[in-house]
């Protein structure tokens, strides 16, 4: 056994799994339930996602496939899972329409079929920008973020997912528009539903909803994904009110009509799949338009998936550390094939990869498993997915957007800070108003001037300014003066990592002499405390004395006495 596999987790005692050939016999039978579990939660919200976005819903499956395969092998991340993911369906969506399709909403047409193939080719240049990204080891601009504002765009991700997916819930044809505008139309959705359509939507979303407090009353429930259910209900009603063949009923007194349009559109045949290859279209570039989704594709994409990667990181039982720059690299390779074969976009997708580790996950293999899974199962059996339909599969996604816009998001927000509340609507109602990019922009320029109201100088808003002190041989003092905030963390967190980690040195942070430590900042040098502990090293971190709390939770905002 290599130096490396024999290396021993600081938190569980056991050997660290990795995903190599020894790895992969090992691990086994782990990997393979895990996949086989994955797959079984990522095919509905795969083909959901796809059809969300525009492309057809094959489109999502390849995307899995891909990144399973693919993406996989390219990371370093052992358990993160690749793939299509609701966060970025408001930009998909966006740019197919910008191009001037709907999706399959009416069935897809000539104009959708070109603005998907204008999609893909967006799709492409994006994918380079990305692999030109991890290459230039750039991956450390995620930390530029500040949290309250990814949160807030995620928050207003989640209420254009459910303003855009209840109207197919519901059955309601031709429901499009600006968030805003659908938002406002919502009465309007309820009053015009197609009744059976509803009827399976509505359902389904119960038993997203539900589903979780129903497991808790035998343990075999714990192994079935609420997805799996909804399917397993869904498609039987689908059946029973014959949704494969047109077909009019009364209901009150009211006619409506339903058929295959309400059912997800996949090959009619066995291998069928492969028809659905698609190349993209690329007199796209030629419209400036391209270009403004192309750097929207980049840069959220970019961040989702390193967010995700990370926050995997800390789920991991094992504390394994991903290199975000490969991951980058790995992300945008399969973009890349994805958008050369009609896939959609994907990213470091965390819901999936919790399950991936609640399902006993060790390594890497079991990505690649549930890859596995889908394309047998996309290959073999098209004419059985058909019978889903789609108000079970945009009910899933209402509940995804409810839970990226959970109550408990903002309640979770006002405990750390009153002004992190502030910077949270912000962008969640920016991005609402606008789009992602300007949005978020803007809950970062409301961030900067509560800083500046808060006493920091204009100097260090950019630039940390640290002085260096060695302490004996292995212990160096790192005073911070003027602040410490999330748009100066990058340099910051440079002069620990190479004072500390690079040297094999232990460091005591003052920051006795900044003006603000912001939320932001306090979280990150918790993560980057929990860095030296596994490298065998301390980070200790003092001089907060005489500063308070913006509010009272441990990660709030730290502000300087006036009397200090």
């Amino acid at each position: 056994m290599s130096e490396e596999n024999s290396l021993l987790s600081a938190n569980t005692g056991d050997e660290i799994p990795r995903g190599n050939s020894a790895g992969f016999a090992k691990y086994f039978k782990q990997d393979l339930l895990s996949g086989f579990l994955v797959f079984l939660i990522a095919l509905p919200l795969c083909l959901g996602i796809a059809l969300a976005c525009g492309y057809p819903a094959i489109a999502g499956v390849f995307t899995a496939i891909v990144g399973a395969i693919l993406a996989t092998f390219i990371s370093d991340s052992e358990l993160t899972i690749k793939g299509p993911a609701a966060g970025l369906i408001v930009i998909a969506i966006g740019t197919v329409e910008a191009f001037g399709g709907d999706g399959p909403i009416g069935g897809f047409s000539e104009a959708d079929m070109t603005a998907y193939k204008m999609a893909l080719a967006v799709g492409v240049v994006a994918a380079i920008l990305q692999i030109i990204f991890g290459f230039l080891r750039a991956g450390i601009l995620a930390e530029f973020f500040p949290l309250a504002a990814v949160h807030g765009m995620l928050a207003a991700i989640g209420v254009i997912i459910i303003v855009k997916q209840l109207p197919i819930a519901l059955g309601v044809r031709g429901a499009r528009g600006e968030p805003l505008e659908m938002i406002e139309e919502i009465p309007h959705y309820f009053s015009e539903m197609n009744p059976e359509i509803a009827l399976v939507g509505g359902i389904s979303l119960a038993i997203m909803f539900l589903w979780p407090w129903l497991k808790r009353l035998h343990a075999v429930l714990n192994v079935i994904p609420a997805p799996l259910v909804v399917l397993l209900v869904a498609v039987p009603m689908g059946m029973y009110f014959d949704l494969q063949h047109t077909h009019f009923y009364s209901f009150h007194g009211e006619k409506h009509e339903v058929g295959e349009e309400y059912l997800v559109a996949m090959p009619d045949r066995m291998f069928g799949m492969f028809d659905y290859i698609t190349y993209p279209d690329f007199s796209a570039l030629k419209q400036p338009v391209a270009w403004k989704w192309i750097f929207m594709f980049f840069v959220i994409g970019s961040l989702e998936s390193l967010l995700s990667a990370k926050a995997v990181d800390l789920l991991d039982p094992w504390k394994r550390k991903t290199n975000l720059n490969r991951d980058m690299i790995a992300v945008g390779a399969g973009n890349l094939v994805c958008s050369f074969i009609g896939g959609l976009p994907m990213i470091s997708e965390i819901v999936r990869s919790k399950a991936n580790i609640d399902n006993g996950a060790r390594t890497r293999f079991a990505d690649m498993w549930h890859g596995i899974f889908l394309l047998l199962c996309v290959a073999m059996i098209p004419t059985i997915l058909h019978l889903i339909p789609l108000a079970a599969l945009a009910a899933m996604l209402v509940f995804t957007g409810f839970r990226l816009a959970h109550p408990t998001e903002f309640l979770h927000v006002l405990k750390i800070g009153k002004e992190q509340l502030l910077i949270f609507v912000v962008t969640l109602v920016a991005v609402l108003a606008t789009d992602l990019l300007i949005g978020i922009f803007i809950g970062i320029g409301v961030k900067l001037l509560i800083h500046l109201i808060n006493g920091v100088p204009l100097r260090s808003i950019f630039k940390p300014y640290l002085d260096v002190e060695n302490k004996g041989e292995d212990t160096v003092l790192v005073t911070a003066r003027h602040s410490a905030i999330f748009s100066n963390w990058i340099l910051f967190r440079k002069q620990l990592v190479d004072l500390g980690l690079k040297e094999k040195k232990n460091i005591v942070l003052d920051l006795a002499q900044t003006k603000l430590v912001d939320h932001s900042v306090m979280e990150k040098l918790l993560e980057i405390q929990d860095d030296f502990k596994q490298e065998g090293f301390e980070l200790k971190i003092i001089g907060l004395e005489n500063h308070h709390g913006l509010s009272s939770h441990e990660l709030a905002s730290h502000k300087l006495n006036k009397s200090a």
